[in-house]
């Protein structure tokens, strides 16, 4: 007479051909040993249970059943958070002042929500169902013995149990799901960090017969409507008005000086380029040679050009030479010449890259 094997690698026990005993699937762990984190555990029949140092469960369990509920919303509130920082971070357009808030305040609240919602559910897993024990650690020496080890096993085999990471399926997988975008946010980051700039910042967009338009109001300015004296306002290039990665290179500043004031620039002495001005206006860029800032203030009496960051002091007359502070280069001057309407407008582009000096290594 032919036994019949069990299907799906089953083992029964056999009693006249019936099984009795719960059929398991062949390669998954005893019921004893899934509950477990390292080894084996000890089986009740062949030896008697050891003192525990540890409770195996919370002190009050239906407050650890509603516990586990409250961890595990908080752990899934702070997965979708981290899914809506990575969604953010790749969706919303930076390409206005408007834009950038808001995708500045969607990308904070997002990661503040993932951090408080995770922080919020360890410390309700510590409060409610971890239990509340205190123990004394004594000094032995570094080397431990096997008896040592064996203490260590049990007593990290009774923690794990204690604090309900095994036992409880569903705190576990809420908080790896939401451990992993997470963790896989920072990443999503890193493409800022890329591509490289190559030779782009040494170059702004101001090219040949391209306006300058007073920066705010966006009107293109005559030589002969800035004609007074000691003024100076910002300028943009005509059409980029809008675009704040483009101003972040090409913003320009002009200043208006009495006849004879421009020093000129010769092979013994820095100086103003005058080819490069119209009607005693010179214009340089905006952007400070130390780490950036915008050199915003101008002093008409002494001709000093200040940079408020860092306190970087440049000579107006003299080519914004370096006067004072730990800018390393004048402010690069940008060649000027006038259309036949006699709106001011650039000869070319900048000679020398503008900005801060680390720049020119792009």
């Amino acid at each position: 007479m032919s036994e019949t094997q069990p299907s799906h690698g089953l083992v029964p026990e056999k009693d006249g051909g019936q099984s009795r005993a719960p059929h398991r699937v062949i390669g998954t762990p005893p019921p004893a040993q899934a509950r477990t984190l390292l080894g084996h555990a000890p089986s009740s029949a062949t030896a008697p249970e050891a003192h525990r140092e540890l409770p195996a469960g919370p002190d009050n369990p239906a407050k650890a059943r509603t516990g586990e509920k409250v961890i595990a919303a908080f752990f899934l509130l702070s997965m979708l958070a981290s899914i809506g920082f990575i969604a953010a971070y790749v969706g919303l357009e930076v390409h206005s002042v408007d834009a950038t808030l808001r995708s500045n305040l969607a990308l904070g609240l997002s990661m503040s929500v993932a951090f408080l919602a995770m922080g919020a559910g360890a410390t309700l897993w510590v409060r409610t169902i971890m239990p509340n024990v205190e123990q004394v650690e004594e000094r032995h020496p570094l080397a431990a013995t096997g008896k040592e080890r064996e203490a260590f096993a049990k007593t990290f085999k009774e923690g794990a149990e204690a604090s309900g990471f095994v036992k409880r399926p569903l705190l576990r997988r809420t908080l790896i799901a939401a451990s992993v975008p997470l963790a896989v946010a920072p990443l999503v980051v890193l493409r800022d960090m890329g591509p490289l700039p190559g030779t782009s910042l040494r170059h702004t967009v101001w090219r040949r017969g391209m306006r300058m338009v007073v920066y705010g109001p966006n009107t293109p300015l005559r030589a002969a409507d800035f004609s007074i004296p000691g003024q100076m306002i910002t300028v943009a290039p005509e059409g980029f008005t809008e675009d704040q990665e483009v101003l972040a290179k090409a913003v320009t500043i002009i200043i208006k000086f009495a006849p004879g004031e421009l020093v000129p620039n010769t092979p013994n002495q820095p100086g103003t380029i005058m080819n490069w001005t119209v009607d005693d206006i010179v214009a340089y860029s905006k952007i400070c040679t130390h780490v950036g800032c915008p050199v915003a203030l101008y002093d008409q009496t002494t001709h000093h050009i200040l940079c408020p960051c860092h306190q970087s002091t440049f000579e107006a007359t003299t080519g914004a030479t370096v006067i004072f502070g730990p800018a390393a280069r004048p402010l690069p001057q940008l060649p000027l010449t006038t259309d036949s309407s006699g709106f001011l407008v650039a000869r070319s582009d900048f000679t020398e890259p503008v900005g801060p000096s680390f720049w020119e290594r792009g």
